[in-house]
């Protein structure tokens, strides 16, 4: 695995880690018990490992049907799901009703919710040059990790430090995005 492709795949699986990250500080803020970080670290890192294979699976069909295309495609998708991210975490949300998110319906709404960046990823993540075992392996650590970080930190940071984390990430898979698309477009990498 060359040196580039290495720090692709560190900066998606910290990009994807900061929006994890943020949404375990904010059930964390609350307290939680250690079989609930297990489980919600669990929850979370599976969600993302399934979404990035999904869009794998999307990105393989695509590169079939358009060709060289689909790389450019896959990482235009990076940079709009990091826009996206940028555009909620900047979005008033007010007084909305809070979902349990350590168990039930709100734990898989929670976990699906935060890895829909994880299927523009996956779409991408075959052109990055890093084995799929690998990349899934690496995300996966670093979304349970993160999950684990954020749930501990959370009572300590509180909901500022969580609005933070998704801007950040969605500002930095944005970046990726752009940064691979010019990447690829110069034959680097």
């Amino acid at each position: 695995m060359a040196l580039t492709s290495a720090v692709k795949l560190v900066a998606i699986a910290f990009s994807l880690a900061l929006d994890v990250f943020a949404v375990s500080i904010g059930v964390g803020v609350h307290g939680v018990e250690k079989s609930v970080k297990i489980r919600i670290g669990i929850a979370f890192a599976c969600a993302e490992v399934i979404m990035n294979l999904i869009g794998a699976g999307l990105g393989i069909v695509a590169g079939k049907l358009i060709g060289d295309v689909a790389g450019y495609l896959g990482f235009v998708a990076l940079l709009f799901v990091g826009l996206y991210m940028i555009y909620e975490a900047k979005r008033d949300l007010g007084d909305r009703p809070r979902l349990d998110l350590s168990r039930g319906w709100g734990l898989i709404v929670a976990s699906l919710s935060i890895s829909l960046d994880s299927l523009g990823i996956g779409f991408s993540i075959l052109y990055i040059g890093v084995p799929l075992p690998i990349a899934l392996a690496v995300i996966g650590l670093v979304s349970v990790l993160a999950t684990t970080l954020g749930l501990t930190l959370g009572r300590k940071l509180g909901t500022r430090i969580e609005d933070s984390a998704e801007l950040l990430g969605g500002v930095l898979l944005a970046l990726t995005g752009a940064i691979f698309i010019v990447l690829k477009a110069l034959h680097i990498g």
